[in-house]
């Protein structure tokens, strides 16, 4: 089984994940998180990613690391690569799928994070592993960037201000 797994990851790359959304999904995603952040300052990023890279890959076969520590690593890599940590507020929240794991990952920049602790972002993984595990990608990523809305907006609320054209992240998901 785990042998199998592994060929999924060498086999898959972004256009399997680009099939897997499609491009009405990739629109209704892009205009979800578009909506969500008119309602508050934060940034929020959705990546999906087909497979692991081969490093990680290989950390896994010489190294024994569990596959769903390397995903968590990965998430971690992928909010440093799209400058989710960059944001005005320190309140970027990346929401990062991993097709061949059938695990999402959300890591929350330090602004945000004081105020939705572990057990949060706990039950949002939960609660949106359930959709994605059923196959619904579009529906578990939607669940996701409404959870993540949410906490925004109690925390860090639109001002008024006019808000910046695009904002600071693009709204589009990033396929790997």
């Amino acid at each position: 089984m785990e042998f199998l797994r592994l060929l999924r990851h060498l086999w898959l790359d972004s256009a399997d994940a680009r099939r897997a959304l499609g491009a009405d999904a990739l629109q209704r995603l892009t205009a979800r998180v578009h909506d969500s952040e008119q309602g508050h300052s934060g940034e929020i990023c959705v990546c999906v990613e087909a497979s692991l890279p081969l490093r990680y890959l290989w950390r896994h076969l010489r190294h024994r690391v569990p596959l769903a520590d390397l995903t968590r690593e990965r998430a971690l890599e992928l909010f440093g690569e799209q400058r989710v940590w960059d944001t005005e507020h320190n309140n970027g929240v990346l929401i990062y799928v991993q097709l061949v794991e059938h695990g999402i990952e959300i890591v929350a920049d330090r602004g945000i994070a004081r105020h939705a602790d572990t057990a949060y972002w706990q039950t949002v993984v939960r609660d949106v592993s359930a959709s994605l595990g059923g196959g619904r990608l579009e529906a578990g990523l939607g669940q996701a960037i409404d959870a993540v809305g949410t906490i925004l907006q109690q925390h860090f609320p639109a001002t008024g201000e006019q808000p910046q054209a695009g904002g600071e992240l693009p709204d589009r998901p990033v396929i790997l």
